[in-house]
């Protein structure tokens, strides 16, 4: 006789999940055990956070954590602080001030994709099937942060390409030298040396240019596993507050990474989380999108 066919079990909504409207700091502990806690936290429903800011509401200590220099301002914050078991069955106390947090953000994982609401309807990202030509909010925003380290500098920069992944013009490619494309549908705008955005706006892209490829690069030898990890967040122009973030640190030895795509896909826009390393530097990831750069 047949073996009886399991019935799968779906999912819990993120809404459901323990951690939903968490924003949640990891401390200490190796690479890779702390990009394990991360990623423990997202499928809990919560946010990985990057850097102490005011939208954290939890922190987990792994080894050599409670020594952090930001333990000082997290207990004067009073910000509820647990050990690595916590993530296993949390018990989660209730937010003192709901309204001071993001909850509505939609996380990511790693290679997660969602569409760009419309100007019309702000829960179309909602729902993937429709096709009624509406466009996405016009002006939009990737914003890469890591946390503070002196040990390199930090690029993000970005290739508006075409259907086959070639930039139309050198001037597609925007950097810290060239800060905008020509018509300024795409800009760099540095907020410091540990969080850099890319500003895109949708309506005045030519036809032709089917995405832009938001990326990172290291300036000299250190590698994106010593930087640890890099949370991207999006949304809808640069004062607003993001609807969309993921938390990328699978890298190891890599000196580049693509970090998202925002992608055209029939009429409307789609973002891509991707968090793809390579070893080799700026200049040959951008040869690889076509552009002319002198050896």
């Amino acid at each position: 006789a047949p073996a009886p066919t399991a019935t799968p079990v779906p999912e819990p909504e993120p809404s459901a999940r323990p951690l939903a409207k968490r924003r949640v700091l990891v401390l200490g502990g190796t690479h890779p055990d702390a990009a394990a806690a991360r990623t423990r936290i997202v499928e809990l429903g919560g946010a990985a956070a990057i850097n102490l800011s005011a939208s954290v509401t939890d922190v987990v200590l792994l080894t050599g954590g409670d020594t952090d220099r930001r333990m000082r301002r997290i207990t004067s914050l009073a910000i509820p602080t647990y050990d690595a078991a916590w993530l296993d069955t949390p018990v989660i106390a209730p937010l003192p001030h709901p309204a001071d947090h993001r909850g509505a953000t939609h996380v990511l994982p790693r290679g997660g994709v969602t569409y760009l609401p419309s100007q019309n309807d702000p829960d179309s990202s909602n729902h993937p099937s429709r096709a009624d030509g509406q466009t996405a909010t016009a002006h939009w925003t990737v914003t890469a942060s890591w946390a503070q380290q002196t040990a390199c500098e930090i690029d993000v920069v970005a290739f508006v390409v075409d259907e086959d992944e070639q930039v139309s013009f050198d001037e597609d490619f925007v950097f810290y030298g060239a800060p905008e494309n020509p018509g300024g549908t795409v800009r760099l705008l540095s907020d410091g040396p540990t969080e850099q955005t890319i500003s895109i706006d949708l309506a005045t892209l030519p036809p032709s240019a089917r995405k832009v490829v938001v990326a990172a690069a290291i300036d000299g030898t250190p590698t994106f596993g010593d930087v640890g990890a890099v949370q991207i967040s999006s949304g809808p122009g640069t004062s607003a507050a993001p609807l969309v973030q993921a938390t990328l640190d699978a890298a190891t030895t890599e000196r580049t990474m693509l970090l998202a795509e925002i992608y055209r896909r029939g009429p409307l826009w789609r973002l891509r989380a991707v968090g793809q390393g390579y070893d080799h530097g700026l200049g040959t990831l951008a040869r690889g999108y076509g552009v002319d750069i002198a050896d």
